[in-house]
């Protein structure tokens, strides 16, 4: 045991003995391990948020999408390509029951962003163009007013459903139901104000707005073509076979015979999740790489004190070897100070990073967000491990280049 207490001993007493030094040393690693924590933390936070999000919606839930994608990689919208595949017709067979029994509901969806004006107000708002069933699909409640209706669907009606921020936004301290707005120079009547929601994969809907489907196509988007599709089914259980009754009759939609030739994507909830989860997984661990890169930069840092570190005390080396310290000895006092000032500055960035982690969780909470903290102990454990590593590694060669000094040469150093 005294093999290794002694150096310890002795590397704290000369680290001790030069703490400003010794920080600065240590800056690189403190800041290269709290990057880690911060982003592993806040990147498991995130992930959590989001596929819980997608839970709330329902597990019985299909979602469908124009353009072909692989089983398990994501659709082709998600990667921000426009196809026109998808259309009302598609949305009106599915409603069929002799086609896909077990769908009792169904929502066709357009998406577009707009400059909304209320007679206080002006806001850049996302908004939604959607069937009136909607308000069964996905289970919303109205908070004042009403939701429109399905003859509103298709007669054109100029109509508008605030979320709940938007209306805050729009109408501040005033009741928006019957009030008028105006989206791209037409206007709109408010007719309702959906209680808050909250977000909802990577949207909050509480700031986005819903008016009928043909209104957003035709007046405010002029489009044919649908964004996506989701439909309901009665039993979870029946999940597997709807998506089956889904694709096979989209396929007559579209006169496609092979299967290889499908221009449209259905996907459960419970495949959307392992899809997101395997994005957040790839975006998270990217960023953990990138954010790990400082731990090397600041190894290297640690590799140039610990070589000017030698140079300082080779009078101080040719003493120990005189009095009968062996080259080993020299090696393990260099590579466990090395180590130690590593080791030292993990903890300080795993505090440092655990604090901002912390306090950025409780902005996010602050700005609405149902975000709970994180600190994941693989996080703690890799942020150490990697640390000691480092020390190991970049401590190695100026550890060595202490054990060849010559005691008689050093000894003569001045």
């Amino acid at each position: 045991m005294r093999v290794l207490f002694d150096p310890i001993k002795i590397s704290y007493q000369n680290l001790n003995g030069a703490k400003f030094r010794s920080f600065l040393t240590m800056l690189g690693i403190i800041i290269g391990v709290a990057s880690v924590i911060v982003v592993m933390s806040i990147g498991g936070s995130a992930q959590k948020l989001i596929l819980s999000q997608i839970k709330g919606i329902g597990s019985n839930l299909i979602g469908i999408l124009p353009g072909a994608s692989e089983e398990e990689g994501p659709p082709a919208m998600a990667l921000g390509i426009t196809i026109t595949t998808l259309k009302y017709k598609d949305y009106e067979a599915l409603l069929d029951s002799r086609k896909a029994p077990d769908i009792v509901d169904a929502a066709a969806y357009v998406t577009g962003t707009a400059l909304v004006k209320s007679p206080s107000e002006t806001r850049q708002v996302n908004y939604q163009g959607v069937t009136a069933s909607l308000i069964n699909v996905e289970n919303v409640s109205v908070e004042q007013g009403r939701f429109f209706i399905k003859q509103e669907d298709t007669n054109l009606a100029r109509v508008a459903v605030l979320g709940s921020a938007t209306a805050k936004d729009l109408f501040p301290n005033v009741d928006p139901v019957g009030k008028n707005i105006v989206i791209k120079d037409q206007s709109f009547t408010v007719v309702g104000v959906l209680e808050k929601r909250g977000s909802s994969g990577f949207s909050n809907t509480d700031e986005e707005m819903f008016v009928p489907l043909y209104t957003a196509q035709k007046i405010l988007l002029g489009i044919d073509h649908l964004t996506f599709i989701r439909a309901k089914v009665a039993n979870e259980a029946n999940v597997e076979r709807t998506i089956a009754d889904v694709k096979s009759t989209l396929r007559e939609q579209h006169n496609i015979k092979d299967s290889a030739d499908d221009d449209f994507s259905v996907r459960s909830t419970a495949q959307a999740l392992e899809i997101l989860t395997t994005i957040t997984n790839v975006l998270k661990y990217f960023l953990t790489s990138i954010a790990a890169i400082s731990l090397l930069v600041g190894g290297v840092g640690i590799m140039n004190i610990m070589l000017v570190s030698v140079k300082q005390r080779i009078w101080e080396i040719g003493l120990r070897q005189a009095v009968g310290a062996k080259k080993r000895d020299i090696v393990l006092q260099f590579l466990i100070e090395s180590i130690f000032i590593t080791f030292s500055g993990g903890i300080a960035g795993i505090t440092l990073g655990g604090s901002v982690a912390f306090l950025s969780s409780l902005v996010i909470q602050k700005l609405g967000y149902e975000w709970e903290f994180s600190l994941p102990i693989q996080s703690i454990l890799f942020a150490t491990g990697i640390a000691i590593l480092i020390g190991l590694i970049f401590g190695m060669y100026p550890a060595s280049k202490a054990g060849r000094v010559s005691p008689m040469e050093a000894l003569r150093y001045e």
